[in-house]
């Protein structure tokens, strides 16, 4: 259980010096050049506004000894240019990832005293850190991949509850990894839209576990294997085997809208994908898997690096 009158959590320098040994574990490494051969300036105080009269003090600036260049440890970060103390990043990060079925912006905002604009973009930007860096196809080597859809949600100028007019979501999770991966679909569901989903996510020699939608009898061929369960006949696991089920997923769906309809409530079709990455990331890095709330906060303040999100970019999205 992680305390949350830690240092890193009440201390923007603590945060730092965390933020420092989880990207520096060997010391500062620039992140223009990527040299190794780095100088440590002392606290060097700019200029003079109406907000600090006195000029604001800039904390952990580092030299490069190659390219000359200033940096610090949130340079090149989604963190980078934000006047938010860096241990209220961290404690943000640790409360979305360890809060089951996510925490909403408001909600943020008021923990954090932060404004409810800085917390909703706060949000998208540690959702962005999410973004996973392992690219290894699922179920390599004859693992189990359970795939199916489900629907959220109302697409943009639909006002009725109906199918067609809900968002689509396609979803994978490797059973013997835990592992999960969604993504939004755009075009009707179909073997032309779904394939290539499969493609990307799983491995030629897996395993692909349905329900007995047609267009996962017509991809089936592709893998090692494909086994299915006939929902509509009342078929939820099958007699004699199993381990013939679609139960993985349907339980990650479950988490899923209980924390879309319950926490976050309102979402356009615009952002669903991220808030995807939210739910993904933290069902592939949960406690059945060996990572705990503190190993999970510590897994996306590694993801900030190499990721930018801009409010205008953000905001366009929501016009």
């Amino acid at each position: 259980m992680t305390n949350l009158t830690a240092p890193r959590f009440t201390d923007a320098d603590a945060a730092r010096e965390h933020l420092e040994g989880l990207h520096w574990p060997n010391g500062p490494v620039c992140p223009h050049c990527g040299s190794a051969k780095a100088t440590r300036l002392p606290d060097q105080r700019g200029r003079r506004s109406k907000a600090n009269p006195e000029g604001a003090v800039r904390k952990g600036l580092v030299q490069c000894n190659d390219c000359r260049k200033q940096f610090t440890v949130t340079v090149g970060t989604v963190f980078a240019d934000s006047k938010v103390p860096l241990n209220k990043w961290l404690l943000a990060t640790h409360l979305i990832v360890s809060s089951k079925k996510g925490i909403s912006a408001h909600q943020l905002h008021r923990m954090l005293g932060v404004t409810y604009k800085t917390a909703w973009f706060m949000a998208h930007r540690i959702r962005e850190a999410m973004i996973p860096d392992d690219t290894t196809p699922m179920g390599g080597g004859g693992g189990v991949v359970e795939v199916d859809e489900t629907f959220i949600g109302r697409t943009p100028g639909n006002s009725r509850m109906a199918i067609r007019n809900m968002n689509k979501v396609v979803s994978l999770v490797d059973r013997v990894t835990g592992r999960a991966a969604s993504v939004v679909v755009f075009d009707t569901l179909s073997h032309r839209s779904i394939g290539p989903i499969l493609a990307q996510h799983m491995a030629d020699d897996a395993k692909l576990m349905t329900d007995g939608a047609q267009f996962y009898k017509v991809l089936g061929p592709r893998y090692a294997s494909h086994d299915y369960v006939d929902h509509a006949r009342g078929e939820y696991v099958r007699k004699g085997d199993a381990s013939i089920h679609t139960n993985t997923i349907e339980g990650f769906f479950g988490i899923f809208k209980r924390g879309m309809r319950g926490v976050y409530q309102h979402c356009g079709s615009q952002h669903l994908q991220r808030y995807l990455r939210e739910f993904d990331f933290r069902y592939t890095n949960r406690i059945a898997c060996g990572v705990n709330d503190e190993q999970r906060a510590n897994l996306a303040l590694r993801g900030i690096a190499g990721k930018r999100l801009t409010y205008r970019r953000t905001a366009s999205l929501a016009a």
